[in-house]
């Protein structure tokens, strides 16, 4: 399946794909937001690190509408993206969902304050990659972001260092903690993150889709 694929009727009927996963006061819960065009390994891996890494219960997979940074004009159907990611998690515990439609939320700050109403109770992390965190000081309300819930930077190749010398990462130094403390992210006040090192994909959708556009 590709990142065009439609997905099956009955679940865009039912509005499935716009659900929120089940979830309880008490869980801890990362939560990885994008456009997912497409998913990949790299994601699936980033996910399973962090499970592992932050003890985390689930791993929910906010597929966006449309990234506002970004141009979504030939961006494939959220029910698409979400039906392609289902099939790359592959993982009970990996969970996508589009619940970003229908809350209507366009930045991620607005999505976490969102949830976090909706949730009361679980222990959210915020997951991204270095990438993000390089231009991080770029989002809307990042500091705010900080401030709502800890943070858990994945590692990717080639941002490592643009990463760790970005405006954000400065700015957060003081609330870094180390790696060997990660499994207590979940349960720390917010502003905390960490810098989580380890096995790395240099899959990425930009790439993926440059190659479907050339096969």
């Amino acid at each position: 399946m590709t990142g065009t694929d439609a997905v099956p009727p009955a679940s865009v009927a039912s509005g499935e794909h716009l659900r929120l996963p089940p979830h309880a006061p008490g869980l801890r819960i990362g939560l990885f937001g994008g456009t997912f065009n497409p998913a990949h390994d790299g994601h699936r891996l980033a996910s399973l690190t962090a499970l592992r890494r932050l003890q985390l219960d689930r791993v929910w997979w906010l597929v966006t509408p449309g990234n506002p940074l970004k141009d979504n004009a030939r961006l494939p159907s959220l029910a698409a993206r979400i039906a392609v990611a289902r099939e790359i998690a592959d993982h009970a515990r990996i969970q996508p969902t589009g619940i970003e439609a229908k809350l209507r939320t366009r930045y991620t700050a607005d999505t976490l304050r969102a949830l976090t109403l909706r949730c009361p109770g679980v222990r959210f992390v915020w997951i991204m990659g270095s990438d993000n965190l390089a231009s991080f000081h770029r989002w809307n309300e990042w500091r705010a972001i900080a401030a709502m819930m800890p943070i858990a930077v994945v590692d990717r190749p080639g941002s490592t260092h643009r990463a760790v010398a970005s405006p954000a990462a400065n700015w957060l130094s003081r609330w870094r903690i180390s790696e060997n403390q990660a499994g207590a992210l979940a349960g720390a006040e917010a502003p905390a993150w960490v810098f989580l090192h380890g096995r790395r994909s240099a899959l990425s959708s930009t790439q993926l889709r440059a190659q479907a556009e050339s096969d």
